[in-house]
């Protein structure tokens, strides 16, 4: 334990609790996929809602906002014209009151302070997106305002440290996809094969290869 000096971690409280107090000496660092994410998952709620409150039913094709609904995951930077076109359009069709424009507006503050190029630069946008979460009238919205002051201090550990918890992500998804295609082999010798078959680490023996079946020839031909 002592010779850890960083952890990462998402933003739940029960690993923010389990930390201590054997890693209370160690840097906190608030991963910021999970950061971005809670951003994300305020501006596909605040789209979802406004479409059931406008139109009375769920997302449908041809629903303004359901069209742009991935766009709105995507970062500005990343957009092309057409792409920010679309959004305009699509927001000034389907969102009468502007509370998508706002939830989209606050997930694009959270992505900035990890655009920024100092850690200076970093405070002085995450405190920005924290007042200006906090003094907006959708509750969503202010709730990624008091998460991110809940985190601000693990948040801005980030620019300093450089560390993520993507390695140890990346780790449990190989060993999910290992546990899927075990396909539920309870022994664990016919799991190890079929997990063997599906990476490749079996070298089956050379065998004969399969006798010719000889048919009859057609009287036609």
């Amino acid at each position: 334990m002592a010779g850890i000096e960083v952890v990462a971690t998402d933003l739940a409280q029960s690993f923010r609790a389990g930390l201590s107090p054997h890693l209370d000496h160690a840097t906190r660092v608030a991963d910021a996929f999970h950061v971005v994410r809670v951003a994300n998952r305020c501006c596909d709620a605040v789209r979802r809602r406004v479409q059931n409150e406008t139109l009375g039913h769920r997302g449908r094709k041809d629903d303004p906002l359901y069209r742009i609904r991935k766009l709105l995951l995507t970062g500005s930077e990343r957009l092309n014209e057409r792409g920010r076109d679309r959004i305009l359009l699509s927001l000034r069709t389907g969102d009468p009151n502007d509370e998508v424009v706002g939830a989209w507006l606050a997930k694009e503050s959270v992505r900035d302070v990890y655009l920024a190029s100092n850690s200076d630069d970093a405070a002085v946008l995450l405190d920005k997106a924290i007042a200006g979460c906090q003094a907006d009238g959708v509750p969503e919205i202010r709730s990624v305002g008091n998460t991110l002051a809940s985190w601000r201090t693990e948040i801005l550990a980030r620019p300093a440290t450089g560390a993520s918890n993507g390695p140890t992500e990346g780790l449990n998804l190989c060993v999910k996809k290992v546990k899927r295609c075990g396909h539920g082999f309870r022994r664990f010798d016919n799991y190890r094969l079929r997990v063997l078959l599906h990476t490749g680490g079996v070298t089956w023996p050379e065998r004969p290869s399969p006798p010719r079946i000889r048919t009859r020839q057609s009287p036609l031909r």
